[in-house]
Formats: structure tokens, sequence, C-alpha cells
């Protein structure tokens, strides 16, 4: 075991950046880059609001396959709204300002779980790209005994892996496309609150979920 870095407020996902160097997300809605050899950058600029209640704040960060000529970024967050709250995806340009620091531009939201909840539990979530740039997106049913139900409900965004473009559109083939009441964006349903996900060498995507 080795410490790379101290001083870091509660984080909840990293990804290294082409240079060695990572991107870390902190759950209270920060963003920071920690060098190779662990020095910690100033908090990036641009990052949205978060509800970091409970369970909430600022998840999972993800490079675009394309991030080395793009600069572009994907992350997750819980989303306050005006009927509660929800996980939401959001895509960027990192540009670093050359000293360990730096801000997001062009921040999209291109997709959001409904319905929303009023609440601080089980937003999920994890991040997977696929070999031709399909995004997987998990997310929580919410917790609680109201919510939770909507988990098998396929007219719900609740509890259900998502796979969609990098505009945030479903993609054609996704399981329930042209079903009646069904979100397209669907992959799967009946999920709890994922917290990890990965696709293997034969393109299956493995989860593991908070219970």
């Amino acid at each position: 075991q080795e410490v790379v870095a101290e001083g870091l407020p509660q984080l909840w996902a990293m990804e290294f950046l082409p240079d060695g160097d990572m991107l870390v997300t902190a759950k209270q809605g920060a963003m920071h880059i920690v060098s190779a050899d662990g020095k910690v950058g100033p908090a990036i600029e641009g990052v949205p609001e978060v509800d970091a209640r409970g369970q909430g704040g600022l998840l999972d960060v993800a490079l675009a396959p394309d991030f080395e000529s793009s600069n572009r970024i994907f992350f997750s967050f819980a989303e306050p709204r005006d009927d509660g709250n929800g996980t939401s995806v959001a895509a960027a340009t990192l540009v670093a300002d050359g000293s360990g620091g730096g801000a997001l531009e062009d921040v999209t939201v291109i997709f959001r779980q409904m319905p929303s909840y009023d609440g601080t539990k089980h937003f999920g979530s994890r991040l997977v790209f696929g070999p031709n740039d399909e995004l997987y997106v998990p997310v929580g049913e919410r917790s609680d005994v109201e919510p939770r139900v909507q988990s098998q409900d396929l007219g719900s965004g609740l509890g259900k892996v998502f796979r969609i473009d990098t505009s945030g559109e479903p993609l054609a083939d996704n399981p329930f496309v042209g079903e009646e009441g069904a979100q397209p964006e669907i992959w799967s349903h009946g999920h709890r609150n994922v917290q990890s996900a990965a696709l293997d060498g034969e393109g299956r995507l493995w989860t593991v979920e908070h219970g």
C-alpha cells in the first residue's frame, strides 16, 4: 500500500489521463487533477451544482474514447431539480491551465434519469464505454419503499442500466426500443444500486451493487 496524495476531500472516482496524471471527483462537488508525483491541483472550475446530501454528489468520471484529440470527459452526478433530484450525465471539455488546475467548458447535460425523486440514497453510478463508443450508465432505484418498486418498470428510469451514445440518445439496438411505454435508453432493469461496472472481453457488462 502506498499513499499517492493527501489532503483531498471525500473522493468518489478517478480516471488516469494520458500523461499519467489522475482526474478525480470529490463527492461534495469538486474535481481535481492529481499529478503523477502526488501534487493536488486546485478545484477545476465549471463543475455544475450537485446535491451532496446523503449518498448524492459528484459521482463517476470517464474519458471520451477520443479524449487525446478532443479533451472531452463525461461525468455523472446527483443533479438538484425543482421536484427533487436524480442521477444525470454531463459532457464537457477539460481545459488544463498548465499549473495543475483547469476548467470545464461547454458543459452539457446529455442524459437525465427520470423520474426525479426527493431522496438522498441510491444514485448509482458508474460510466463505462463500450468498443463502439456506446456509453453504459447504471443508476440506482433510490432505496425508499415508494420508488424502488419501479426498478422492474420499463416506463421508469429507476434501477436501470442505460445504453446511450455520446449525445445521450438511445442506441437503435437497445432491447426495449419500440416497446410501448418503455424508455428506449434502457439496457437492463431490476437493479438496486450499481457501484461498480466493467465490460469483459466478450462485451458483457458486469456490475457490483450495494445492498
